[in-house]
């Protein structure tokens, strides 16, 4: 079992501000909170964020350098799935795949994929 992740981001207010509608929304509760940081609780499972240092930050995060390509959550249903598609863009998100949602993952797979502000892809899935 997954203990917990923990994810450097550029700018800690504006990753929260995604994140914590995002985990919210998926049943997660704030778990610890410091002047750098912020961790969600679901079960034993707990999401860390914590403020890259700047001399840190360059090179930014990408996806498909060697290291994290994304993370993927459990989603209830299809039309919780539609509910949260329809909020990303106003929560920090920006969806990717859009033009084949939900089966971008393929036709027996139902997931909506974006990217959180530091490009960090956020997959969510639901069962058929």
């Amino acid at each position: 079992m997954l203990h917990h992740v923990e994810l450097y981001v550029s700018d800690l207010k504006k990753s929260l501000t995604a994140w914590d509608w995002l985990l919210n929304e998926l049943g997660y509760t704030l778990y610890q909170q410091w002047d750098k940081g912020q961790s969600y609780k679901f079960e034993k499972t707990y999401l860390v964020f914590v403020q890259t240092e700047p001399e840190h930050l360059e090179p930014p995060y990408h996806r498909k350098k060697t290291g994290l390509n994304h993370l993927a959550f459990h989603a209830d249903s299809l039309e919780q799935l539609e509910r949260l598609r329809s909020e990303l863009p106003h929560r920090g998100f920006t969806e990717l795949y859009a033009d084949r949602f939900p089966h971008a993952g393929g036709p027996n797979y139902i997931a909506l994929y974006f990217e959180d502000p530091d490009r960090m892809k956020v997959e969510l899935v639901a069962t058929m």
